[in-house]
């Protein structure tokens, strides 16, 4: 099977041969040692359930129950549909009725690992539902759907506890947010590719790499070999495509684990910075990276020190700022006039940052309405709330939005940075009587600053669960992921969404 193939698998202590010779000179023994992709390999490797502190394993639990509920919501969807034909087309003409890795709300239906945790990333982005991390990216959606598909695969030889789990889940969200650590670029919304098609892919590789317990050289050649799959460029935002962004980092960091696992080199020196050989400085022109310290004494995971976004209603997380200043300037209409009456309204004008993609006057796609600051604006003030409901079309498609989308006027403040730590939505009201009004939101229910309660967590997830799951199976997962600790076999956590 396929864990004893790991096992078996030797030790790769060659350097890459693809290395520029000119550029650098090569480096071995214990010059190897000190590489910041050795210190990460070392991490990987070295990471054990006692590193991870009560608050680390407080949030990341949050972030898993919080990404099955939107995978599962999710996998009702019409691009999920599509890509689920397609898994189901290739995987039943390779391999038949032979496969044991659940699909989100698919019962009865097994795939191979990577299909399943290609169908269930997708199921996790399409609707723009999931966490979001500061630098910007979606963390949780590229490592959970690889290592429960993972759990399934390696049940048939050992159990993998809720610990081990737990453990692979947050080296792959540490792996993620230490790569966009090294980039001042990747602290503002990005503008060339989607975050997590490139880190995600990353941290899927050691998550996997993790569960699989891969030797640290495997390691080296899993992330090397992930660097080689990552990347989809935002031109794909607010189209179908997207959420294949988060399917594929999550496949295909699981498939280069395997790789590694079954003798696949790549460039051992992937993650550092060297002259003349672009690695992952590919991705970020500013890419200054640095050794992790793995030295064995106790390591401060960074969702120690920052909590993760999570959002109340589906859409890009930028629209959560000018959603929450568009219901807090309705509120103050109603206080002066009694009730809200759109007819009153000269112009509406929204002071957001720029970013080109998300600036979206009339959407005509759920896709676009979820990246689009006016619809979300002119959503919240009409309804005075943004919710999953909002984004059917026989709400997207209302003569009252569409009014109010034609008095829309955008300005772009020069202290409005595109920056998920320190952007604002500003909404103001021009009255036709001549009264102003405006709404400002600095920071929204859920971003990590001001983080969702347990209360509006559950209440999430609850709802989301429920279009797929009945109610004694839904407080069957919320029982298991609270208490993933004492679990003694986690491949029963993805069978129970189904």
């Amino acid at each position: 099977m396929f864990s004893k193939l790991v096992h078996n698998t030797k030790n790769v202590h060659k350097l890459s041969r693809h290395i520029h010779k000119s550029a650098i000179k090569v480096v071995t023994g214990n010059q190897l040692e000190d590489t910041v992709t050795n210190s990460f390999a070392s991490f990987i490797n070295g990471t054990r359930p006692e590193h991870l502190s009560d608050v680390v394993r407080h949030r990341s639990k949050r972030m898993i129950l919080d990404n099955i509920g939107v995978g599962l919501i999710g996998s009702t969807t019409h691009v999920f549909n599509i890509v689920l034909k397609y898994c189901k087309d290739l995987h039943f003409s390779a391999y038949g009725n032979s496969a044991f890795c659940s699909v989100y709300g698919q019962k009865g239906l097994k795939l191979s690992p990577t299909l399943a945790a290609y169908a269930n990333g997708v199921a996790v982005h399409s609707m723009d539902f999931d966490d979001t991390w500061h630098p910007a990216t979606h963390p949780s959606g590229a490592v959970l759907p690889a290592i429960l598909a993972l759990s399934q695969m390696l049940s048939h030889d050992r159990r993998v506890s809720g610990e081990e789990l737990l453990t692979a889940f947050n080296v792959g969200i540490e792996i993620q947010g230490r790569l966009m650590s090294f980039s001042s670029e990747a602290k503002n919304i990005p503008k060339k590719f989607h975050p997590p098609s490139v880190v995600g892919t990353m941290g899927s590789a050691a998550a996997s790499a993790k569960l699989l317990s891969l030797g640290k050289d495997q390691c080296i050649h899993a992330l090397a070999i992930a660097a080689s799959l990552a990347g989809a460029p935002m031109a794909n935002a607010a189209t179908l495509a997207k959420p294949l962004h988060i399917g594929n980092a999550s496949r295909l960091g699981l498939e280069a684990a395997i790789l590694a696992a079954n003798g696949m080199e790549a460039n051992s020196l992937i993650l550092d910075d060297v002259p003349g050989c672009s690695g992952f400085s590919a991705f970020y022109g500013d890419y200054q990276p640095k050794a992790l310290d793995s030295s064995g004494k106790h390591y401060e995971f960074l969702l120690e020190k920052q909590d993760i976004a999570f959002k109340s209603f589906p859409a890009h997380l930028g629209m959560h700022w000018i959603a929450d200043a568009a219901v807090s300037v309705r509120s103050r209409f109603e206080e002066q006039y009694g009730s809200f009456d759109p007819s009153t309204i000269q112009s509406i004008v929204l002071r957001i940052p720029v970013s080109k993609y998300i600036n979206r006057p009339y959407p005509d796609s759920e896709h676009e309405a979820r990246h689009s600051f006016q619809f979300n604006a002119c959503t919240a003030l009409l309804d005075g709330e943004v919710d999953v409901s909002s984004f059917h079309e026989d709400k997207m498609f209302r003569k009252e939005i569409h009014n109010l989308l034609s008095k829309v006027i955008v300005e772009h403040p020069q202290d409005n940075e595109a920056n998920f730590d320190k952007m604002y939505g500003e909404v103001a009201l021009l009255l036709k009587n001549g009264d102003v009004m405006t709404g400002k939101c600095d920071t929204f229910y859920g971003h990590w600053r001001k983080p969702l309660s347990r209360e509006s967590l559950l209440k999430k997830f609850i709802s989301n669960a429920g279009h797929v799951l009945q109610g004694d199976q839904i407080q069957g997962v919320i029982q298991m992921v609270e208490n993933l600790e004492s679990v003694t076999d986690s491949s029963q956590l993805p069978n129970l969404l189904q």
